[in-house]
């Protein structure tokens, strides 16, 4: 994917809705230096404090989104709070305007097959922020898997979470604000709770809602596409879920399900640990005569590359090979994708259709979870 200067390229006009962790450190940034391909038309941010910031570093800023889409752009990047992000891309849709939102795309299968249906009306693009599929790392791990999943016994994925802490306060120019309006949070907490209602059938408990929207929906929600996209490949779908479960208060969750026509199981894990600054994020594939294994770095350290291992032995002679795809970073990586869909209509490497079926699995898993 070639993220390089490209001479006579057709620039989007794209706005932004979200000043946040996400939108600070990772995605205005990259657009920024994707000047080649972008034009920032302004940021919709809800804090006025962050506004003014935007202002003197030159961005136009708005106090809500809807402006922003009346505001002449060709495409929206939704880094807003996850329960807005069903309602914002729907109503860019209606008005034709391409959308990338980050993940998750919603909280529910219900308002995914809304957003596919407003989708096809539209007749635009929509991306889901899942970044690992444009990881080097892991385009290489596609590349060397067997063709045949046989013999593969189980996927593990692991992931030990101190939060962003660590890793964002060496960014100079990350701004946190507190001064959004007492009604707006108290909307997003209505918005969050009916949402992820629909999606389980009940209301949650404090520890459940904290399971299902940070570790089930924030974090493992990630390697759940990562697995998905390499599953796809195979024509494997998941069986019946054997275990599933929130602990630690909602800082920990946990899930396994069985794979359709394999002898082998799917287990998955994610735990904050608050006060260790450390992250690690493991995703395993063990085969009877190997194993491949990538570790990613904290999503916000960047061209921090992902590590990929292939452990093989001939006898009692073990091998440990690790390979790295490049020093690209994803996020980058992924912007040039949409841009590539948007203007060239390449096919779209994260749809509306992937995040439904990851979603799926998070509400099965859930439902286990909470019985």
């Amino acid at each position: 994917m070639d993220g390089g200067t490209r001479v006579g390229a057709k620039r989007i006009r794209i706005g932004v809705v979200g000043a946040g962790l996400i939108g600070q450190v990772e995605h205005i940034p990259n657009l920024r230096r994707l000047t080649h391909l972008y034009e920032i038309a302004g940021v919709a941010e809800a804090s006025a404090e962050m506004r003014r910031e935007l202002e003197a570093r030159g961005l136009r800023s708005f106090s809500g989104y809807e402006p922003l889409l009346d505001a002449g752009i060709d495409a929206i990047l939704i880094a807003a709070p996850d329960q807005y992000h069903a309602e914002i891309t729907v109503k860019a849709l209606e008005r034709g305007i391409h959308v990338f939102c980050e993940k998750p795309l919603c909280f529910s299968v219900a308002q995914a097959k809304e957003i596919a249906a407003a989708r096809m009306r539209a007749g635009r693009v929509v991306q889901v922020g899942y970044m690992k599929r444009f990881d080097p790392s892991y385009e290489l791990l596609l590349s060397m898997l067997p063709k045949d999943p046989a013999e593969l016994r189980m996927i593990s994925v692991e992931v030990n979470d101190p939060d962003s802490w660590p890793f964002n306060r060496h960014q100079g120019d990350f701004v946190k604000t507190g001064d959004i309006p007492p009604e707006m949070i108290e909307d997003g907490k209505r918005r969050r709770d009916q949402q992820v209602a629909l999606a389980v059938g009940r209301a949650l408990t404090q520890a459940e809602m904290w399971g299902y929207t940070n570790s089930y929906s924030s974090s493992l929600i990630h390697d759940i596409n990562v697995v998905h996209g390499i599953l796809d490949g195979w024509g494997i779908e998941t069986g019946p879920v054997i275990g599933a479960a929130f602990f630690a208060g909602g800082d920990g969750g946990h899930g396994s399900v069985r794979l359709k026509g394999l002898d082998a199981i799917w287990q998955m894990t994610h735990l904050f640990v608050h006060k260790v600054a450390d992250y690690k994020e493991r995703v395993a594939f063990y085969f009877n005569d190997a194993i491949y294994e990538l570790v990613f770095p904290s999503p916000y350290l960047n061209h921090f590359p992902t590590k990929l291992t292939v452990t093989k032995s001939d006898g009692q002679v073990m091998q440990r090979t690790e390979y790295r795809g490049s020093y690209e970073e994803a996020f980058q990586r992924e912007l040039v994708g949409f841009w590539q869909s948007v203007t060239e209509g390449a096919p779209v490497r994260n749809t509306v259709e992937a995040a439904m079926k990851d979603l799926q699995l998070v509400e099965r898993l859930a439902a286990t979870a909470i019985r």
